[in-house]
């Protein structure tokens, strides 16, 4: 039976039995080694043309096209490279299609929102940890042929651990869709969004080396996403120098603004923050968020002070509804240290798109 080897804890190769399919055929110029790692993480052999997969599935091969494009895939033409699980994947969402449970367009939605967010998590696990675990451990041997052992031993525990943390975050994004007022808040919702940014990133990109500002750039995203899930709020994306994050209330998003601004204040290596903060409507779409209420967090940003955070007055009116900050100094006077934020309003100006804004300057009551 053939042998395919492992990689001991030690990060030595030994061989286990019995693991090893046998090599499937590469095509011409094609790795073989590449071959075999692709069958492994797919878990079946190439035996389709695209037009096959989509009379076995059952499905038009125009609907077909379109489901592959949503999810990522570039066009093969009629190459023999697709799989069962190719098929597997075009006969469900047909036939949640056919079940009426999704329209076709839900359907594209819901492959292309799959595609993309799991196109990015592949590319950074390559990125962060796999290409570094792939250093060969003995002379001789190329990164190549420790990939094959270290992704058999990989996938299982990664699989197991994705389907963990969707299912969690699929129960905690249902709860916020059950707990809406209506359907249009479903949509529609008042929400807190928050941008960070790093200042004078662009001059940071032509000084630093490529491996330090990947490191600076790991280090940022990394703290902000820490610091927006610990606090309750939800990291909406990264654009390597800024964040989004999104909060169901004001109380939440100032946390966050002011925790960013003070955390990545300690750390020498970073560049300072700017964080703009609104409140208001925002519509969702698969994952982002849009809106006038996104433009002016987005605007407050760029003009807020180094290492402060600057937020709408919509914002202001939830913190100090809910008690959070006061709205006087006379009421902070009574209040005592009953408050925990203060906010100072600095003067009105024009926004691009959006009209004359007073933006509030947002500190932590001392």
């Amino acid at each position: 039976m053939p042998h395919s080897p492992r990689v001991s804890p030690r990060g030595r190769a030994v061989t286990v039995a019995g693991s090893d399919p046998g090599p499937p055929e590469p095509a011409e110029g094609e790795d073989p080694l590449a071959l075999r790692i692709e069958q492994l993480i797919l878990g079946a052999e190439r035996q389709y043309t695209p037009f096959q997969a989509a009379r076995a599935a059952g499905v038009p091969m125009d609907l077909a096209s379109r489901f592959w494009r949503a999810m990522g895939f570039p066009d093969i033409g009629q190459a023999k490279a697709l799989t069962e699980a190719d098929v597997l994947a075009l006969r469900r969402l047909a036939g949640l299609v056919e079940a009426g449970l999704l329209s076709e367009p839900m359907a594209i939605q819901v492959a292309r929102s799959t595609g993309q967010t799991t196109a990015r998590l592949a590319d950074w696990q390559i990125d962060s940890f796999l290409e570094g675990l792939t250093e060969p451990p003995e002379p001789g041997m190329t990164r190549t042929e420790v990939a094959y052992p270290l992704v058999e031993l990989l996938l299982p525990e990664l699989q197991e651990f994705l389907v963990y943390v969707w299912r969690r975050q699929l129960a905690a994004a249902t709860g916020r869709v059950v707990q809406a007022q209506d359907d249009v808040e479903m949509v529609d919702r008042r929400l807190a969004v928050g941008f960070a940014d790093l200042v004078g990133f662009t001059r940071l990109t032509r000084r630093l080396e490529e491996e330090q500002l990947g490191e600076l750039v790991e280090a940022f995203e990394t703290t902000a996403a820490d610091q927006v899930a610990a606090h309750g709020g939800r990291l909406i994306k990264t654009l390597g120098d800024e964040v989004l994050f999104a909060a169901d209330d004001a109380g939440t998003a100032a946390e966050i603004g002011l925790r960013l601004v003070e955390t990545l204040g300690e750390d020498a290596t970073m560049p300072e923050l700017r964080v703009g903060i609104a409140f208001g409507t925002v519509t969702t779409r698969m994952g982002d968020v849009f809106g006038n209420t996104v433009n002016l967090a987005s605007r407050l940003t760029s003009i807020a002070p180094k290492d402060m955070v600057l937020v709408d007055g919509a914002l202001r009116e939830e913190l100090t509804g809910a008690g959070l900050a006061p709205r006087s100094e006379k009421a902070a006077a009574d209040a005592g240290n009953g408050f925990r934020f203060a906010l100072q309003p600095l003067y009105q100006r024009p926004v691009r798109g959006l009209g004359i804004v007073e933006p509030w300057l947002l500190t932590r009551r001392e």
